[in-house]
């Protein structure tokens, strides 16, 4: 991925192993990516050059760490995103779909009218798992999506991220090695190189494999000391 075209993700889960960045340079990938000239490419695209911002955020889908369900009815926080768009076909269908796909429609099915705050927090994740998918997305971009659930709802959104993945790609980002482990068919080791004055930080791709060589046989050593424990 550096200096070079970046390899093709077809309905593959990616996860990003990230060691030493925090929230800040987290969401600040694109700058990242920029100091250690590293590139992004969407359709053939560089993210964010020469490509409509509005029709990037309907193809690439977000879950973030935490749920965050609109305070609206469960039926109208997956309609949100098709209404907004003016899609075309029947929203009833679209709902039901899209609820199905997240594995939801059958505990909320009798109570689509219902506060969507009122779900657990599992259920929570899942409703927005099936709000992004509403919207008919090419990538779903994931950040630690089970962190903030219990081990009963974690396993639910792991066995949901294999079913998902026949139709979509989807991109995690997680510190939890065990997981990435677990749902990633490719990962990514990300940490950073500290400048020898200590001025400042730069995030670094140091790897990128099938998920079982970057756990078994990593290539670069500094893959092998985090994922054996050696620091982080």
């Amino acid at each position: 991925m550096t200096q070079m075209e970046a390899p093709r993700i077809d309905s593959s889960r990616i996860a990003e192993v990230s060691h030493g960045l925090d929230r800040s340079e987290v969401e600040s990938r694109e700058r990242v990516f920029s100091v250690r000239d590293l590139s992004v490419a969407y359709h053939g695209n560089v993210a964010l050059e020469n490509v409509e911002l509005v029709e990037i955020r309907r193809r690439i889908g977000m879950v973030f760490q935490k749920p965050n369900p609109f305070p609206k009815s469960i039926y109208d926080n997956i309609a949100f995103g098709p209404r907004v768009l003016g899609m075309k076909g029947s929203l009833d269908e679209r709902v039901e779909q899209a609820l199905h796909q997240a594995a939801l429609w059958d505990e909320v099915k009798d109570r689509l009218k219902d506060g969507a705050l009122g779900l657990s927090g599992g259920q929570q994740q899942r409703l927005c798992i099936a709000r992004a998918l509403a919207v008919e997305p090419d990538v779903i971009l994931m950040d630690e999506p089970a962190s903030a659930l219990d081990p009963i709802s974690t396993t639910r959104i792991e066995d949901l991220m294999h079913e998902l993945k026949r139709d979509y790609t989807i991109v995690i980002v997680t510190h939890n090695m065990q997981q990435a482990a677990r749902v990633a068919d490719m990962t990514a080791f990300f940490s950073v190189d500290v400048e020898e004055d200590g001025s400042g930080r730069r995030g670094i791709l140091v790897e990128y494999d099938a998920t079982t060589k970057i756990f078994t046989t990593p290539s670069d050593k500094r893959t092998e000391d985090y994922v054996t424990g050696r620091f982080g």
